[in-house]
Formats: C-alpha cells, structure tokens, sequence
C-alpha cells in the first residue's frame, strides 16, 4: 500500500464548494467534468497541499456528524485560517477538550454538513503527550 488515493465528498453546488475549497484551503482546481459524466454526476478535482480532493454532484449529507478529515497547518498560521474560516461565514464547532501538548484545531463545517479539521499538532506529538 502507498497510502491514501483521494477522498471524495458529496456536494449539492460544485461551484459554491470549489470556491470553499479556494478561499480556505488554497486548493488548485486541476479538472472539472463540466457535462461530461466519467462518474456517476458531475465533478472537479482538486489538489490540497498535494492531496487529490474530489467533489461529485448530488445529495449533500442529511445530518452532521464528527466523521472529519484533517488538515495539518503551523502553529503560526493558525489565525490566518481561522480568519478565513470566519469570512466565509460557515459553522464552526467548539474544539474537543484538549490536553497541553497534542496541537490546537479548528474545526468547521461546509455547507453539505461535511467536518473540516485544521490541526496544529501531529501524531508523535499527541502520543509522547498521551505516555505523560
């Protein structure tokens, strides 16, 4: 195994989630089907910090959940993505209690229901703190 492909997520707008996924996140659009059907409707790819995101046009999610995908920022751009999070005007979930150490996160919806996570901290990081 290599690692993860792509995620995909289910979105009633594309263009309404490309531009999210623009202004938040800085992604790169690198495709649009426009008309044509490769897939089962409509979508666009993107590249996120160099990670393949794919939208396809349907049914967004009913319901909201804590199934999530993170993205790892630095510490000191933290307020910056907050900033852009809040221009957007989207839901913003109270972080999770947190123990000193395991990173901070920012945590937010899109307008399909659909969790984001930017997360300061990494996974060696939150398991030397998890030995204290």
């Amino acid at each position: 195994m290599e690692g993860i492909s792509h995620i995909t997520f289910i979105v009633k707008d594309l263009e309404k989630t490309a531009a999210f996924l623009r202004h938040i996140f800085e992604a790169q659009e690198v495709y649009s089907s426009d008309d044509k059907r490769f897939s089962i409707a409509k979508e666009k790819f993107f590249l996120i910090a160099g990670q393949w995101f794919a939208v396809i046009e349907g049914e967004p999610l009913k319901e909201r959940t804590y199934n999530h995908v993170a993205f790892k920022i630095k510490e000191e751009e933290f307020t910056l993505y907050e900033e852009r999070v809040k221009t957007l005007g989207v839901d913003c979930r109270p972080p999770r209690a947190r123990v000193e150490g395991e990173g901070r996160s920012l945590y937010f919806y899109d307008f399909d229901n659909h969790l984001f996570e930017l997360h300061t901290g990494t996974l060696i990081e939150r398991l030397k703190r998890y030995e204290k």
